[in-house]
């Protein structure tokens, strides 16, 4: 298995940080359903990138410069892409129907069930990797082929994206389904039998949303770093934010229309990045581009794709939420 900078030590720390952090989150600040102002989904999201940051600071005065880079780096691509996710549970949530004050109750669930599958694939990613060699062309080839596809090709608008999910046929299929909200609660019970409720449907949707994007940003964090604490702390501390960055851009995402096209080209450089890296011997010999031009390269196509956005909004511009 990969070398880690990571001791058990440090590792059982992270992780107990994380749980008291969820704990007081849940616990303290968030124990009754409510709507999730703007003011305080502006202080969560600069608390969750604040100590992010500081955990940052940590791990490059504790292991050198160039894992602090590469902390950074695989943190901002996990941000940015978390914004696409974002888009995506826009789009659900408004398909579904979901009350503003239920909507934190999903997240929180959904951010829970994050961490726990995308360590799986993390801990599956770079066992692959380790196995087979050839595994690092697959994932190459995967990033480019998922960054131009976004360049290029274009995705069916929010209505087809809401039609017909099929994580909602088969649940509907196999569950008793309740045929509305109740309240603040995933599961019931009605003349003796168990049943699931539309909001447990619902986060059964954004659980599996969020896998299908694990399999484009782990695999572009592997190409920035292969040291399991970095992979797994970057990407623990992106998702974190993920809940609050969501109330914060819920109303002001479709502006920055041209980010699609900022991460398209993300991880396409990532992908040629990974594919340069390993090289096709003996007619190409690996070339390794340094973590700080990845670094720059990565906050210049995001921040200006942001800005373009801002500065070029769209012709049709976005109806706000009702």
């Amino acid at each position: 298995m990969f070398e880690s900078v990571g001791s058990p030590l440090t590792w059982g720390a992270f992780l107990v940080g994380i749980l008291v952090l969820l704990a007081v989150d849940l616990g303290l600040f968030n124990r009754k359903p409510h709507r999730v102002s703007m003011r305080e989904a502006l202080m969560w999201s600069c608390i969750w990138v604040a100590l992010s940051l500081v955990f940052n600071a940590w791990v490059w005065h504790a292991y050198g410069a160039e894992k602090g880079l590469e902390f950074l780096s695989a943190y901002l691509i996990e941000k940015a892409l978390s914004v696409d996710n974002i888009f995506v549970f826009i789009v659900l949530f408004r398909y579904m129907r979901v009350q503003q004050e239920y909507m934190h109750r999903i997240l929180f669930a959904g951010i829970l069930g994050a961490l726990i599958l995308r360590g799986i694939f993390i801990v599956a990613g770079l066992a692959l990797i380790q196995m087979f060699t050839f595994s690092l062309y697959l994932f190459g080839g995967f990033l480019l082929f998922t960054g131009l596809r976004l360049l290029f090709v274009r995705e069916g608008g929010e209505e087809e994206q809401g039609q017909d999910n099929w994580v909602k046929r088969w649940a509907e299929r196999y569950f008793r389904v309740t045929k509305d909200f109740q309240g603040p609660k995933f599961f019931v019970s009605r003349d003796g039998k168990r049943y699931v409720t539309t909001l447990f449907v619902t986060l059964l949707m954004v659980e599996t949303a969020d896998v299908v994007f694990a399999l484009d940003s782990i695999p572009a964090i592997f190409g920035i770093s292969t040291d399991p604490f970095i992979v797994f702390t970057s990407n623990v501390c992106a998702v974190m934010g993920l809940r609050a960055m969501f109330f914060l851009l819920e109303n002001v995402i479709d502006r920055f229309w041209l980010l699609k096209y900022g991460l398209g080209l993300v991880l396409s450089f990532v992908g040629v990045k990974m594919l340069l890296g390993v090289g096709y011997p003996p007619h190409l010999e690996p070339i390794h581009i340094p973590v700080g031009i990845s670094l720059a390269t990565v906050s210049a196509l995001i921040g200006g794709a942001i800005t373009l956005s801002l500065v070029f909004p769209p012709s049709h511009p976005p109806e706000p939420n009702k």
